[in-house]
């Protein structure tokens, strides 16, 4: 791959590795997302769709020459943000720049921007990554976006 260091592409061929499962040079589709998400990518799953992840277990296998444009194209993809931009993000609903947000807007947040969640989604991220609310209902939101994005 021209556009991808040795770096690089060494660490793709040993993330690729951990995910053959089977130990014969393929990996299943299904498990894009994890793949690139190990390589510090935050593609979307209409990203990973389009580039040929698959939803379903065994319904196509990759190889590594099938892999590593996919990575290299992920990786140049300038959409995909990273951890400072969603705290930027999220410092709009800290009406006292204090560090905190209502977990309600959270939630709300969570549900109506960007791609979008289910409510059980929802539920379940917050019930994982969020701290327990104040009095007030405020949330410290810099510990739920790193527990979210680890």
């Amino acid at each position: 791959m021209a556009d991808l260091s040795a770096r690089d592409v060494e660490r793709a061929n040993f993330v690729f590795s951990i995910y053959d499962f089977e130990g014969n040079g393929t990996v299943d589709a299904v498990n894009l997302g994890d793949m690139l998400r190990a390589l510090n990518l935050n593609p979307t799953l209409a990203t990973i769709e389009k580039l040929g992840g698959t939803k379903k277990k065994n319904e196509k296998k990759l190889k590594v020459d099938e892999f590593l444009p996919i990575y290299s194209q992920v990786k140049k993809d300038k959409e995909q943000g990273n951890f400072d931009d969603f705290l930027e993000a999220l410092k709009l609903y800290d009406k006292e720049e204090n560090g905190t947000m209502m977990a309600a807007e959270l939630a709300h947040t969570l549900l109506s921007l960007g791609e979008r969640l289910s409510d059980v989604e929802t539920d379940q991220v917050i019930a994982d990554c969020l701290d327990k609310e104040d009095d007030e209902g405020f949330v410290p939101y810099e510990p739920f976006l790193k527990k979210m994005m680890a």
